[in-house]
């Protein structure tokens, strides 16, 4: 590894490495920093990387260990709402890095503080929304809008604790606003009783939302028009097809996918909820899995000791592009300016969106503990 540098080591040096040296790279700077670095591999990051995570995980979940730990710096492998929200459960003294900061998340892009005002603004026309309307993001969403949930008496939720979040929701006010993920939203709230009927999709880009007054006064749960791309991969006729071939076969799918094939599987959840279905599921079983790739060839390498077969649902592949962006190569260079006494790529909150964020995430954290 480089020498002690004056100044921060450019990026451009790393450019060309290949994966053995970057590895042996990582490998050393982690050794030298002697526990004062602590990495988060999320589950649908690219192998390369997530061999050398500390700790594995959904954002959430990484987040809370790594804020509970003794570590001065956070790298999170993962995008930037993720980096984001351990910056706001992390104690002062810690340091939030994202490895590359181009590691955004698409969905999260389809939702941005002034359309979510916008549409804010224009249900007042129709109801008192402070009143009437309970704000709930996904927890897949920029810091300013987990802010705008925590000053307007809203919450965060998870694909695991969404229900228990609706629940709360509704217990408040009578109606809902769901952002960014329409299809989560869909899917939680037709689980929990709320006929379809009941939930109207607001198109962002059209005046209104799109929707009639009556459509806006008639909704339970008003869903934003966004979804995941990997999770849009996934479709009803491929889980026909697969059934056709193999009869057997259980069906698990997240709750990012949409209605149509949340209605023909077995199961829907989490990624951690996925991962412990399927491991303790029987010996000698098939699973056609509808969630990102990455994740999907770890636990089927992890399974095929007990003879388990677990297939990737879409035909073509379907991975985080935006994730995939955090390559050894950055990782190398974030590790070694940090032994060299160099910060890159800090992700830090300012305080006046942190706070209320920050409201609304120990909210969700107290309503689904």
């Amino acid at each position: 590894m480089n020498a002690i540098a004056d100044a921060i080591i450019p990026i451009h040096e790393y450019a060309l490495l290949d994966e053995a040296e970057c590895d042996a790279r990582i490998r050393a700077a982690k050794a030298e920093l002697n526990g004062r670095c602590i990495i988060l591999g999320h589950h649908y990051q690219r192998d390369e990387v997530f061999k050398h995570a500390d700790i594995f995980g959904d954002s959430l979940k990484l987040s809370r260990e790594a804020a509970a730990s003794a570590a001065e710096f956070i790298v999170f492998c993962g995008v930037h709402f993720m980096a984001e929200v351990a910056d706001i459960l992390s104690r002062p003294e810690q340091t939030a890095i994202l490895p590359d900061l181009a590691a955004g998340c698409s969905m999260a892009d389809m939702a941005n503080k002034v359309k979510v005002q916008q549409c804010w603004d224009e249900l007042s026309q129709f109801l008192d929304p402070e009143q009437s309307v309970t704000p709930v993001t996904y927890i897949n969403s920029a810091a300013d809008l987990k802010a705008f949930c925590g000053q307007h008496g809203g919450v965060v939720c998870t694909s695991s604790n969404a229900e228990k979040i609706l629940n709360w929701s509704f217990s408040q006010r009578e109606k809902v606003l769901f952002f960014p993920d329409q299809h989560l939203g869909r899917n939680t709230g037709y689980r929990m009783g709320i006929p379809l009927e009941q939930m109207a999709v607001w198109d962002f880009n059209r005046p209104q939302g799109g929707l009639t007054p009556e459509q806006i006064r008639d909704a339970k749960i008003i869903l934003w028009k966004g979804y995941c791309s990997v999770h849009q991969a996934f479709q009803p006729r491929q889980i026909d097809d697969f059934l056709a071939l193999y009869p057997e076969t259980q069906v698990i799918s997240h709750p990012e996918a949409c209605f149509e094939v949340c209605q023909k599987s077995d199961y829907i959840g989490s990624t951690e909820s996925i991962l412990k279905i399927v491991r303790a599921a029987p010996a000698n079983t098939r699973w056609l899995v509808a969630t990102e790739l990455n994740l999907v060839n770890r636990l089927n390498q992890e399974c095929q000791a007990q003879g388990k077969h677990v297939h990737f649902m879409a035909p073509t592949l379907s991975m985080c592009s935006t994730m995939f962006r955090t390559d050894p190569q950055h990782l190398a260079w974030v590790l070694e300016n940090l032994a060299a006494g160099h910060v890159v790529n800090r992700i830090s909150v300012p305080p006046a969106v942190a706070e209320p964020a920050k409201k609304a995430l120990l909210a969700m954290l107290e309503i689904s503990a």
